[in-house]
Order: structure tokens, then C-alpha cells, then sequence
């Protein structure tokens, strides 16, 4: 073997060997949980919009028994408009303000959500009405979904934020990747929050 394919090989062993090292060593993990924070999160939108997406047919169904609960149904339908008017997606993420308007906005469509599902307690055809009941089973389903995939984004900020945090993610985080930020969480929005919407009757 001439010198050159010596060296050659060598490089090449070196560069292998500390790709090994480089990857052991936790280089790559603070863009895997990242992305795992971006997919979380994205989780949580989806519930969000699978909810907003069930809540038209709720209305129309309500409206069909109880006409006379004009205000609750038009509180619900402005609660949606603008629950889905805001925004977080993966650009936006690291901005706390925005974060926080899109779970005050999320709030009020839960809030709006439970005076309905109140209002059909006067109305005993509605309960009993095939198509509410429906309805009904798959927004508890829902807001079961909204609370998992909150829950999952919650934990993947709580590794993100630790492993920028401590050792040895805060020194790849200093030397390779300190555009990106400590991450919000979520923070209740309401007073009560603590207790779910009731939707069971």
C-alpha cells in the first residue's frame, strides 16, 4: 500500500471514528428532541382542530331543538372563529406571547363548549337525540385526545429544556446550537383549570 491510500484510509478511519464519538456523546440530541417538541406540538394542534372540526355539527344539531339558546350558540360559533384564527405552528413556537393567546383562545371555546352542553340539559329530546349522543361521545373522545397530546408536548419541552440545561447538553448548546431558545410550556389559562369541561350528563 503506497503512502497516499495509507493516509487516505487513515483519514477516512479518523473521520468515521469520531463521527462514533460525536454521535455517542449526545451532539445530535438536542435537534432530536427539537423536532420531537415541533411534533408534539403539531399533536396538539391536530386535537385542536379535530375539536373545532366537530363543533359545526354540535351547533346545528343543538340549534334544531333549542332555537331559543341563540346566545350560547352564537357565543360557541365566535369562541370557535377565534380559537382557529390563531396560529402556533413550528415557526412560532418560541414565541411565549403567542403561545399564550392561543390557550386563552382555547379556553373560551372550552368554556363556551361547557355552557352548551349545560344548555342541553333542558332540553331532554336533545339528550336523547341519536345524533347529539353522538356528538357528544366523540367531543369527550376529543378533549381526552387534547389532554394526552398537551400532556406528551409538556414532556417533550420538559427534555428539551433540561438537556440545554445541563451537562453535556448545555456545551453543544453553547457551541453548536444557541439559536435555539429554552421552549414554553403550558400554563393554565383559567381559574379551575385544574377541573375538565363537563360534557357528561
Amino acid at each position: 500500500m503506497d503512502l497516499a491510500n495509507y493516509r487516505s484510509t487513515w483519514r477516512v478511519a479518523v473521520v468515521l471514528c469520531l463521527s462514533w464519538l460525536l454521535a455517542g456523546c449526545g451532539v445530535n440530541t438536542i435537534p432530536e428532541l427539537d423536532e420531537q417538541v415541533k411534533s408534539a406540538w403539531a399533536q396538539v394542534e391536530n386535537q385542536y382542530q379535530r375539536r373545532a372540526d366537530l363543533i359545526p355539527n354540535l351547533v346545528e344539531t343543538v340549534k334544531g331543538y333549542a332555537e331559543q339558546e341563540r346566545e350560547t350558540l352564537t357565543e360557541v360559533i365566535e369562541a370557535r372563529a377565534k380559537a382557529t384564527s390563531i396560529q402556533v405552528d413550528a415557526s412560532t413556537l418560541d414565541d411565549p406571547e403567542k403561545i399564550q393567546q392561543f390557550q386563552a383562545v382555547q379556553a373560551q371555546l372550552t368554556g363556551a363548549l361547557s355552557r352548551l352542553m349545560a344548555v342541553a340539559e333542558r332540553y331532554p329530546d336533545l339528550k336523547s337525540n341519536q345524533n347529539f349522543l353522538a356528538l357528544q361521545s366523540q367531543l369527550e373522545g376529543t378533549e381526552n385526545r387534547i389532554a394526552v397530546a398537551r400532556r406528551d408536548f409538556i414532556q417533550a419541552v420538559e427534555r428539551y429544556n433540561t438537556e440545554i440545561r445541563t451537562f453535556p447538553g448545555r456545551i453543544w448548546h453553547s457551541v453548536l446550537y444557541d439559536d435555539l431558545p429554552l421552549r414554553e410550556n403550558f400554563e393554565a389559562t383559567t381559574e379551575n383549570a385544574e377541573q375538565a369541561p363537563q360534557v357528561k350528563f
